[in-house]
């Protein structure tokens, strides 16, 4: 069984995986930071400063007014947090454009290197017929 899962874990396929899980955490980390730090804020700053996150309604229990979206399910309140919900879908959108234009970008470079490998080599030219006629000529004038 060991041998099994250690011819598992060398298959080219796995490794393949790990790496793609590794960077995708990676990216999502950079998108992430894109989407919060940078424009959620000017989507806020279009909005009129609105910020999402923090609309919510109580359902049950009592929350001082005005109080943040945290402290209002720190008090035990139940709470449906529709901003946050509106933020996940305007960050879900954000994120599948930058994937999108990302894959888009990848499937243009593979495919010019794909034109670059399947482009004939042009063979340099010999001499025309012409030229070939001449040099028998030639020749046979010797």
């Amino acid at each position: 069984m060991l041998q099994e899962f250690k011819d598992f874990i060398a298959k080219g396929n796995v490794m393949d995986m790990a790496v793609g899980i590794i960077i995708g955490a990676a990216f999502t980390a950079i998108v992430s930071s894109l989407v919060a730090d940078l424009i959620n804020p000017i989507i806020g700053l279009f909005m009129g400063g609105i910020d999402f996150t923090n609309m919510y309604a109580v359902l049950s229990g009592s929350v001082p007014e005005g109080a943040s979206l945290e402290a209002a399910r720190d008090s035990g309140a139940a709470v449906f947090a529709y901003g946050s919900f509106i933020m996940a879908i305007i960050n879900f959108l954000i994120i599948a454009w930058v994937v999108f234009m990302l894959v888009r970008y990848v499937n243009k470079a593979k495919e010019s290197v794909a034109k670059e490998e399947d482009a004939p080599e042009v063979a340099p030219e010999g001499p025309t017929e012409v030229e070939l006629l001449a040099e028998i000529r030639d020749a046979l004038k010797k």
